[in-house]
C-alpha cells in the first residue's frame, strides 16, 4: 500500500512534557519521497491561483514555506519570533498555554493588495497562525489560505481560523493533544 504523508510523521511520547504526544515532522522532511509528497500536496489546491507571496511561521514553516514558494514561483516571507528580524518590523502578540508570545514581520515584506498563502507544519490552537494572519492583513494584503501538514482538531485551531473566514488546508490529522 502507498505511503501517505501521515505515515512519515513519528510520534514522540511525553515531549516536551508528560502527557503530550509530539508529532515530529523531521522524519517527513528527512525522507526525499515524503518531503516531495508533502510539498506537492500543500501547494496543489493553490496551483493556478494568484499567490504573490508565501509566508512561513517560524521555524518549520520556513522549511515548508520556502519549498512551496519555490514551486509556486513566488517570494517567501518569514514570520519570526520577536527580536529575530534586522529591519523595521510590525509585531503581533498572542496567548500561549502559559503566557504570551510575539511574532514579527518586516514592515516592507508584503505590499498592499498582495495575495499570501500562510504555511506551517502544525495547527494546534491556532494562536501563532492567527497572529501571522493579523500581521499580513495589517500590511494590507489578503491571506488566500492557510496550509498545514498536521491538524490537531481537538485543540480547536481549525475552527478558530475558519471563524476568521480563512480557508484551511491540512494534509492529515491526529486526535488528542
Amino acid at each position: 500500500m502507498a505511503k501517505t504523508v501521515k505515515d512519515y510523521i513519528r510520534t514522540i511520547v511525553d515531549f516536551p512534557h508528560e502527557g503530550i504526544l509530539f508529532r515530529d515532522v523531521t522524519t517527513l522532511f528527512a525522507d526525499p519521497r515524503g518531503f516531495r509528497m508533502c510539498v506537492d500536496q500543500l501547494l496543489a489546491p493553490y496551483a493556478g491561483l494568484r499567490i504573490d507571496k508565501v509566508a512561513g511561521l517560524e521555524a518549520r514553516g520556513f522549511i515548508l514555506g520556502g519549498a512551496v514558494a519555490h514551486q509556486l514561483s513566488t517570494g517567501f516571507i518569514p514570520i519570526r519570533k520577536k527580536g529575530k528580524l534586522p529591519g523595521a518590523v510590525i509585531s503581533e502578540s498572542y496567548k500561549l498555554e502559559y503566557g504570551e508570545a510575539t511574532v514579527e514581520v518586516h514592515d516592507d515584506a508584503i505590499q498592499p493588495g498582495e495575495k499570501v498563502l500562510l504555511v506551517d507544519d502544525l495547527l494546534a490552537t491556532g494562536g501563532t497562525a492567527e497572529a501571522g494572519i493579523k500581521l499580513i492583513e495589517r500590511l494590507g494584503a489578503q491571506v488566500v489560505a492557510c496550509a498545514f501538514v498536521v491538524d490537531l482538531p481537538d485543540l480547536g485551531g481549525r475552527k478558530k481560523l475558519e471563524g476568521m473566514g480563512m480557508d484551511v488546508h491540512a494534509l492529515c490529522a491526529f486526535e488528542g493533544l
